[in-house]
């Protein structure tokens, strides 16, 4: 198992204001890494390629976890504290939800691949919600993708904190304020 105390993941449903807070912390010169899943949906997008959320979903999902571990390794032996938008836990939610079978592959690298204990988890805001060309989620299934996110890290063994629907530099006040008192 690889543990990297200092390596803090942002998670939450789609839409809930992860990538603003992300580039808010980054905007203070704090650490950051930003979320795999888009990356891949665009690449698709302009490829004619069918490893989409909305396609290939098998494929997909077989991409997000290699991505999101060569993010995580790629980080794991950085010092001090570093953000992530979105961890290895995200792809399983994301398996659990589109109901792929074979989640074995995936259950072994959340064990293998660990962050911080404690994960920062954003509820949905339906007033900051909005689709656009890589998320096509209506705002109950970001609902939906909130609660099986919970159940995912908090069955890994991650404490998760809920951050609360603030302007986006107060969210990022409160996470520095959290790890600072942990």
């Amino acid at each position: 198992m690889l543990n990297n105390n200092g390596l803090y993941v942002i998670t939450g449903g789609p839409g809930t204001g992860k990538t603003s807070l992300i580039e808010e912390l980054e905007k203070d010169g704090l650490k950051t890494v930003k979320e795999v899943a888009r990356d891949i949906i665009k690449e698709q997008q302009l490829q004619g390629g069918d490893a989409l959320p909305w396609k290939d979903t098998g494929l997909y999902t077989k991409i997000m976890l290699e991505r999101s571990v060569d993010s995580y390794l790629a980080h794991a032996k950085e010092e001090g504290v570093l953000f992530f938008d979105r961890g290895i836990p995200d792809t399983l939610a994301y398996a659990q939800l589109i109901g792929l079978n074979d989640r074995k592959y995936i259950e072994l690298a959340v064990n293998k691949y660990r962050y911080s204990e404690q994960v920062f988890i954003l509820p949905p805001w339906e007033s900051i919600y909005h689709t656009d060309k890589e998320r096509k989620q209506s705002f109950n299934e970001a609902i939906d993708t909130y609660y099986v996110m919970r159940d995912v890290y908090e069955n890994a063994g991650y404490t998760l904190i809920e951050v609360p629907q603030l302007p986006v530099e107060a969210r990022k006040d409160f996470i520095i304020d959290r790890i600072n008192s942990i």
